[in-house]
């Protein structure tokens, strides 16, 4: 059923993205005069078309991984002379500009979009209230105490612990200190702690913000109750039920879901023997734990089982919402954020401050799809922003073979004021398709070793 759910949930983000970026390209090339021959919403033969008055085709075709739009083009085959004056490459520099720039624009615009609904619906959000401190910790070493609000990270406000993550993963590389705010609880005056790092996070796979810094969001208790149990996972196979209570896991009591969490990854591979209680029922299960390889041999157990979700005291919540006006700046916002997060990371990977491992493919994205779309409608929408930003970049990338691509090529002719020639561009495409080639292997030999 999980894998289902993730296919299902990759299919509707794809089906948006794809859609969004190609309807981008066809609005701006109607406007511009050019004939749109095509719009398909997928790869390879159709399985629904149908044909407007213009004579354009809209299909959906049967590999849901891209789409195109294509239009007339004497570059591509032979066009009627009444119809000249509506191909691609007839069109001065400035119009087929604006027509490859259309389709990432469309991502952003989506993103804008979405989080704009978020942010006008509202949003509740965890106070990043410090947990725990670990000795020795960065976070101990600055002077950061249990109990205390993070307000603020490297001068930035932060409201929830997503923010803080956003913000120390920015931060990657960074050396010397990072400088978080917080403070005591039932103050309002925030004090400045510097924090010692040195190549904080670098080639971390995947960034661990939070343990790295030493600290632990407090929780409020949890009992070892199952709120969620995958099937085809290692709980669902020994029998674990929703609602079962882990009571003891090899004669040792279990305090709470931390307690048995802790002892499920310290023991990938083991058969552990559960005490549980079912109801009035109490049950001695067996229980192996999968082996989760993560880094240098290093293995842990995961079971495929979720907590039942417990409510969060009044304090510990941060409702985060605005008006439909003051939303529109706040969506812009973090828009723009999100895309210069991005852009560093790639910016960061290629310096050697973030491992290439953490590149993911089409079996994370469905995975990540499933997940937020499981975790309800805010994190789904959330997780499509995201991903639509992702998408624009990429295809802004000069890479021949996307939008980049043929956008750099643009620009040198405005440069130049005649056209690249076609043995450079036929150059360009086969070194771009290789590129892309490439990075789409990575991506999904990453892919698998999560896996």
């Amino acid at each position: 059923m999980g894998v289902i759910q993730n296919v299902l949930a990759v299919i509707v983000v794809l089906g948006l993205l794809i859609t969004f970026h190609e309807f981008g390209h066809f609005w701006v090339a109607r406007r511009c005069g050019v004939k749109v021959l095509r719009f398909s919403v997928g790869f390879g033969k159709p399985i629904w078309s149908r044909i407007d008055r213009h004579g354009t085709e809209f299909a959906v075709a049967a590999i849901p991984l891209g789409g195109y739009v294509k239009m007339l083009d004497e570059r591509e085959a032979p066009v009627a002379p009444a119809e000249q004056d509506q191909a691609f490459n007839r069109k001065d520099v400035w119009q087929r500009i604006a027509i490859v720039v259309a389709g990432p624009l469309a991502n952003f615009l989506l993103a804008v979009v979405a989080y704009w609904l978020l942010f006008v619906v509202g949003t509740s959000a965890v106070a990043p209230v410090i947990g725990s401190v670990a000795p020795g910790s960065p976070a101990e070493q600055g002077g950061l105490e249990p109990g205390q609000e993070i307000v603020a990270v490297q001068g930035e406000a932060v409201r929830s612990w997503d923010d803080v993550n956003l913000k120390l993963v920015a931060a990657i590389g960074a050396r010397g200190e990072l400088r978080v705010s917080a403070r005591d609880e039932g103050d309002s005056q925030a004090q400045e702690y510097r924090l010692p790092v040195d190549g904080w996070l670098v080639r971390q796979d995947p960034p661990q913000p939070l343990p790295s810094l030493g600290v632990t969001p407090w929780r409020p208790p949890l009992p070892a109750v199952l709120g969620q149990v995958i099937d085809g996972e290692a709980a669902a196979e020994a029998g674990l039920q929703v609602g079962d209570e882990i009571l003891a896991v090899n004669g040792e009591r279990i305090d709470d879901w931390m307690h048995f969490v802790d002892l499920v990854r310290a023991n990938p591979g083991e058969t552990l023997t559960l005490e549980v209680a079912r109801g009035e029922q109490r049950l001695s299960l067996e229980l192996t734990p999968r082996r989760n390889e993560i880094d240098d041999g290093h293995a842990i157990g995961y079971i495929g089982a979720g907590a039942e979700p417990v409510e969060w005291p009044e304090e510990y919540l941060r409702e985060i919402r605005y008006g439909p006006v003051a939303a529109v700046g706040q969506s812009l916002s973090r828009t723009g954020e999100m895309t210069l997060l991005t852009l560093d990371a790639i910016r960061k990977m290629f310096v050697g401050l973030i491992s290439p491992s953490n590149l993911s493919g089409p079996i994370t994205i469905a995975r990540v799809a499933g997940d937020s779309a499981r975790t309800g409608v805010e994190s789904f929408v959330g997780f499509l922003a995201y991903l639509s930003i992702s998408l624009g970049i990429l295809n802004l990338l000069p890479i021949p073979v996307l939008d980049g691509g043929h956008l750099a090529y643009y620009l040198i002719e405005v440069v130049r004021g005649k056209p690249v020639s076609e043995r450079a561009q036929a150059l360009g495409l086969r070194i771009g398709l290789a590129l892309v080639g490439g990075l789409m292997l990575m991506a999904l030999y990453f892919d698998l070793m999560r896996l």
